[in-house]
């Protein structure tokens, strides 16, 4: 059996991952290349509308440290 998440999406080449989670009306990006979080940034703000709120600090209540 195949378990998935339809909520959480990744994306990895040999020296970079990032995952992508989807909650309600909100993005989380979080990865190891800056430039890539960037640049998926970039093409959301081309097809959704939506504004970054920048760093992340608390995620469903739970904090990020």
């Amino acid at each position: 059996m195949v378990s998935e998440d339809h909520c959480m999406y990744v994306k990895r080449t040999t020296r970079e991952i990032m995952f992508l989670t989807l909650y309600v009306d909100d993005i989380l990006l979080a990865g190891n290349n800056l430039e890539m979080i960037n640049t998926t940034k970039q093409c959301c703000l081309l097809v959704f509308e939506m504004k970054d709120m920048g760093e992340a600090r608390y995620v469903l209540g739970v904090k990020i440290v």
